[in-house]
């Protein structure tokens, strides 16, 4: 299970917050990635704030990007507000990246 979890981990990179053109992963939106049951996963995420405009855009390439693995069929993004997102929460990937930003 931990392998499929690190898989779409790996594949939600591919999934690029237009504004800031730095993937989700990166940026620390993705809370917690679970598999509750065979081919299905539930991603835990937040946003940068609140009142993003892109929020429907962002959850929904989530849930296509999981969806898409010949893994899941099914993918449950839910989108929570606490803990409270802050840049604290990026990799050092996604901080040198926003750098150049």
């Amino acid at each position: 299970m931990t392998e499929l979890k690190g898989k779409i981990r790996e594949n939600l990179k591919t999934v690029i917050d237009p504004e800031l053109n730095i993937n989700v992963v990166d940026l620390g939106l993705i809370y917690e990635i679970d598999v509750p049951e065979p081919r299905t996963a539930r991603i835990l995420m937040t946003l940068t704030t609140p009142g993003c405009p892109l929020h429907d855009s962002i959850a929904s390439g989530i849930k296509y990007c999981v969806q898409g693995m010949e893994e899941i069929d099914h993918a449950d993004v839910q989108l929570v507000w606490e803990p409270a997102w802050t840049p604290d929460l990026m990799t050092e990937d996604g901080k040198r990246l926003l750098q150049g930003f």
